[in-house]
């Protein structure tokens, strides 16, 4: 671990950087733009930012740099931090016995935070730009929890169809870039979807085109007709940036404010449909198939799945992170057993891997003590992540007849948790875009299980499922009445 004074990142203190620090080879005055990305948090950094990085070690994907942007006001301090900084960002890669930092700079700019978006517009109209991409987290694209459209209802969708040149969303900007591309004569973008939803291609096709449609339906039909929106599977698990995180990354020698760690494994599957080109992203590691789903469904159900397993026993436990869960002999063995029995077969094999190698490789790397992943993160919008992670995989063994003994469980605990109060008495605070209402019902739920289940935005027609409802009720007395730890024993044992 390097001892001297740490060196502020920036383009000119590249050079003074300790000499065992990887950094860019390649000019970076040199590059030019070819991808926006919108959203722009640690995980893109650690991942989608990498493999672009990598490429331009090599000497390739030159015209490809990055220009980062949000839609949102508190993006505006990231963006603070990075221009500070030239954009460049360490990265720390914490396995189990080994640290290793490198400082990677595929992001040249950062696009000002403004009401309308104007410069996010501009930027995407430029027919430089060949990709937009996104990670705006799994509840950002305005679906419906019934039907899984798109929200025509709400506010801000309807402020974009009504708006369409100042719009509010990071969809609504994309539309209005495509609009200039198509009344100038350019040709259209790629839309790539870094989010964990099953066909998140589809998904971002079906928001822009159902957006447009609102306020132009001939440009909706442009988009569907000349754009594409290929499906991607993205993995890596990459921590929140806390005080931890900035004294490690001047222990190497760097005074960086914002700094990413990130576990030693990446995986990057993209569906190969790109209509304005594309980096050559396979040649640092990413892979480009014709079959996304197998991939994102194996990784969805048993990581993102497995994480919400995890997270509420946590949080009601004060178990601080997901590797101190794994550690934690109860909630480890109900963990192994809602998988192997509930959620593994479900899940198809891909090409060399096995759903139970799978789980072991994910269990390991949820296991990394060095990876300080927060219970309280992973929980983070259970409201999104439950509905799109868990409840398909209930679903599918309720219209098999199956057991759904565990997921039921894995409900209670998170309805237990959103009361709000952990089982040593200290408070949890507000946790999700929805916590007033999801901890309201919680509270209800107490006395009355079925007022949890009764909330149809997620749940729909669920709380109609006798097998599932009660066995949610059972476990939810029993959560309240004999505390976590005894219902997880009683799971285990069962």
């Amino acid at each position: 671990m390097i001892t001297t004074r740490p060196v502020p990142l920036s383009n000119e203190t590249l050079a003074e950087l300790p000499g065992s620090i990887p950094k860019p080879n390649y000019d970076r005055a040199a590059l030019t733009p070819g991808i926006v990305h919108i959203g722009l948090g640690n995980f893109h950094r650690a991942h989608q930012a990498w493999y672009t990085h990598r490429l331009m070690q090599q000497g390739l994907a030159q015209d490809w740099a990055i220009l980062g942007a949000g839609v949102r006001p508190y993006d505006a301090a990231m963006r603070d931090k990075l221009l500070a900084q030239d954009c460049l960002t360490t990265l720390i890669e914490l396995s189990p016995d080994h640290r290793g930092a490198e400082v990677t700079g595929a992001m040249i700019d950062y696009l000002p935070i403004e009401a309308g978006n104007a410069a996010l517009i501009r930027a995407m109209a430029d027919p430089a730009i060949r990709i937009v991409a996104l990670t705006v987290t799994e509840g950002g694209y305005y679906l419906d929890a019934t039907s899984g459209a798109l929200d025509m209802a709400h506010e801000d969708i309807l402020h974009d169809a009504t708006r369409p040149d100042q719009p509010r969303t990071a969809f609504g900007a994309m539309v209005a870039a495509l609009k200039l591309r198509r009344d100038a004569g350019h040709g259209p973008f790629t839309g790539l979807s870094c989010d964990n939803l099953r066909g998140n291609g589809h998904i971002l096709r079906q928001t822009l085109v159902g957006l447009a449609g609102l306020s132009d339906p001939s440009l909706a039909e442009w988009i569907n007709a000349r754009c594409s929106f290929p499906n991607s599977m993205v993995d890596s698990i990459v921590p929140a940036t806390g005080p931890a995180e900035l004294a490690l990354v001047r222990e190497f020698g760097i005074a960086d404010n914002a700094p990413v760690t990130h576990e030693n494994f990446r995986q990057w599957v993209i569906e190969d449909s790109f209509c304005a080109g594309r980096p050559d992203w396979d040649r640092a590691g990413a892979t480009f198939t014709d079959d996304v789903h197998v991939y994102e469904m194996m990784k969805i159900r048993i990581l993102n799945a497995g994480h919400q397993v995890l997270a509420n026993a946590g949080e009601l436990l004060s178990v601080a992170t997901i590797a101190d869960c794994m550690a934690h002999p109860l909630i480890a063995a109900m963990f192994e057993k809602v998988q192997r029995h509930e959620i593994l077969p479900h899940v198809q094999p891909v090409p060399g891997v096995t759903p139970a190698q799978y789980l072991d490789l994910i269990a390991g790397r949820f296991a990394n003590p060095a990876i300080r992943d927060t219970t309280r993160r992973v929980a983070f919008d259970g409201s999104s992540r439950h509905t799109g992670f868990v409840l398909p995989i209930l679903r599918d063994r309720l219209a098999a007849e199956q057991s759904v003994n565990g997921l039921a469980l894995i409900e209670a605990l998170w309805a237990r948790m959103c009361a709000g109060i952990r089982e040593d008495g200290t408070v949890i605070q507000p946790n999700d875009p929805y916590w007033s209402d999801l901890h309201a019902t919680a509270l209800t739920a107490r006395d009355t299980p079925h007022a949890w289940l009764d909330q149809a935005h997620i749940y729909g027609d669920l709380a109609q499922a006798p097998r599932f409802a009660d066995a949610f009720e059972t476990w939810l007395n029993r959560i309240w009445q004999d505390g976590t730890e005894a219902t997880l024993a009683a799971f285990i044992e069962s």
